[in-house]
């Protein structure tokens, strides 16, 4: 059979007696002023008699019309539309992902605030808990620093050291806040300071590089002490500063350092395990208490997936 399928009509006896759009031999007419067929001579032979009739031809295709290509064409058109409609439906739909440079960014948005919307106080508890260290034995043993004051806010320049203020600056520190504690026992003085990052990137460069340098005057580069009056942190100045330490969380790096609360000066405490141990526990305790409330974790960025998100 051809591909094309032929009108019904084709192949079919009409009411005229005949195939298609030819007539039937001696058919009336059925309706007024159709003219009647011309009926032959008589003796004389019809039309047509002992002339092959119309076959119809297997096979042969009619010329298809322009409109039929013109529908053809529309349809196709109209398909390609209705899928591209579809398509847009469906993503409109579709929960909305974020590359991984939107994902930061939204997330270093997300710390940045956690500094103007906590207090001082929310940010520097009165009092903090912290492992006791190694040397003692006592791992399972949790000791408390108690919080002396909470210092105004500064530049990472006035706050720290040249070379450890010129790392910070370099990374794009906005603010550096801070606040000095003391143990349980006021034997160890600590302040501990929270410099304010653009991004976690940032912090964790700045952060990695304060923990390398090389010590100057006999100390690591770091925090510049904060002491009140009348207070066990009263004696506690620059030139009394034993250890520096530093730590990344989020958007922030916790600097801390840590001396002796009498007049003692600065003395090397590397040779003497449990001094330096000691020390260390409560600087890197307090700083990484401060940092567990300012730069707790943030949830991932995510949309909810309704259109217009």
């Amino acid at each position: 059979m051809s591909g094309h399928r032929k009108p019904y009509h084709l192949h079919v006896a009409t009411e005229y007696g005949a195939y298609g759009d030819r007539p039937w031999r001696d058919a009336e007419p059925q309706y007024p002023g159709q003219p009647a067929a011309r009926r032959p001579a008589p003796g004389k032979p019809a039309p047509g008699d002992g002339q092959p009739g119309y076959q119809p031809q297997s096979g042969q295709r009619r010329p298809r019309p322009a409109s039929t290509a013109i529908a053809v064409a529309a349809l196709v058109i109209g398909l390609i539309g209705l899928a591209i409609s579809s398509v847009g439906v469906v993503t409109e739909l579709m929960p909305r992902t974020f590359t991984a440079s939107q994902q930061r960014q939204i997330t270093d948005w997300e710390y940045g605030r956690s500094w103007r919307t906590l207090t001082a106080g929310q940010i520097f508890p009165a009092s903090v808990g912290y492992q006791a260290p190694a040397v003692l034995d006592a791992s399972s043993l949790t000791l408390t620093a108690h919080r002396i004051g909470i210092a105004r806010q500064s530049s990472c320049r006035e706050a720290a050291d040249p070379a450890a203020a010129a790392v910070l600056d370099r990374d794009g520190c906005s603010a550096m806040l801070r606040a000095t504690y003391a143990d349980g026992s006021d034997s160890y003085v600590v302040t501990v300071g929270v410099a304010v990052l653009p991004s976690t990137a940032q912090a964790d460069a700045a952060a990695a590089e304060l923990s390398t340098a090389a010590p100057a005057g006999g100390i690591v580069p770091g925090l510049r002490a904060v002491s009140f009056r009348g207070t066990a942190s009263g004696w506690f100045t620059n030139a009394r500063r034993q250890l520096t330490g530093a730590f990344p969380a989020g958007t922030y790096v916790a600097l801390y350092t840590v001396g002796y609360a009498d007049a003692r000066p600065r003395e090397p405490v590397g040779n003497d395990k449990y001094t330096d141990q000691e020390m260390r526990s409560v600087g890197g305790g307090v700083a990484h208490a401060v940092l567990a409330r300012v730069g707790a974790p943030v949830p991932l960025p995510h949309c909810p997936g309704t259109p217009g998100c």
